[in-house]
């Protein structure tokens, strides 16, 4: 019996030890108060791409907008968290604070905690372009209202002369749409993604869904093509089947 008692003492003994050494460490105890008044003294036990020892640390919010901006895919929040290295939770929370900054009814910046406390800015104005969550993802969009004015900028500024890569692209997106960028990239057997862009620049196709399964943006073809091609439907188009030396390949269905 004695021997069962010292047992259960000293494992109370430990975990007492184990508790006041974590509390210790955090900022809220004697070091993590140090170590916030003395921000280069701070250490992290784990390496991030936005903790790194020695290096300057970048704000998550920031952070995310840079991966959001060149992203040419809506990216989910658990895809956006694993190459953050930070919890699901924290990326949307500030995904939410970039909204909120965007729309003009608040301001984005990580809270810090290893920095003196800052009186927040207000708000600014309502950007013209937002932060969009489609197909599970979240993507740059311009704003509903000012896609007439970009669309005839856009116009403006480019050539509808099409190369023999912008038409061959153009004719799967026709013959096979909806359809996704790797799809048509399969088919084609090459990178698509500038041409895709250039068609979309001018008009000729846009996003018409996304995938469920994968969340990809589905393309599909204008009413301005139809204008440019002379028929008043994709119906006119003519089969695809007697125009490619080998059949049907890559395309199931004909015309």
């Amino acid at each position: 019996m004695t021997s069962e008692t010292d047992e259960i003492v000293s494992d109370e003994t430990d975990a007492a030890e184990t508790v006041a050494e974590t509390e210790t460490r955090r900022p809220g105890g004697a070091d993590g108060a140090a170590e916030a008044s003395d921000p280069a003294a701070a250490e992290l036990s784990v390496a991030t791409p936005l903790d790194v020892p020695g290096q300057p640390r970048l704000d998550l919010d920031r952070a995310l907008e840079a991966i959001l901006f060149i992203s040419e895919e809506p990216l989910g929040v658990v895809h956006l968290a694993a190459t953050v290295a930070r919890p699901v939770a924290e990326v949307r929370a500030a995904i939410a604070r970039l909204v909120a900054d965007y729309d003009g009814t608040g301001t984005s910046g990580e809270p810090r905690t290893d920095a003196p406390e800052q009186v927040a800015p207000v708000g600014g104005g309502r950007r013209a372009f937002e932060l969009r969550e489609v197909g599970g993802g979240w993507r740059f969009y311009v704003r509903h209202e000012y896609d007439a004015l970009v669309s005839g900028f856009v116009m403006t500024q480019t050539s509808m002369r099409l190369s023999q890569a912008a038409l061959e692209t153009l004719a799967v997106i026709a013959y096979k749409q909806p359809i996704s960028r790797s799809q048509v990239a399969s088919i084609r057997a090459v990178n698509v993604d500038s041409v895709v862009r250039t068609l979309v620049g001018r008009g000729l196709i846009t996003e018409v869904d996304t995938d469920p399964e994968t969340g990809a943006i589905l393309y599909g073809t204008t009413e301005q093509l139809l204008v440019h091609l002379g028929i008043n439907s994709l119906d006119e188009l003519p089969h695809i089947s007697p125009l490619l030396d080998d059949g049907q390949e890559g395309f199931d269905l004909d015309g």
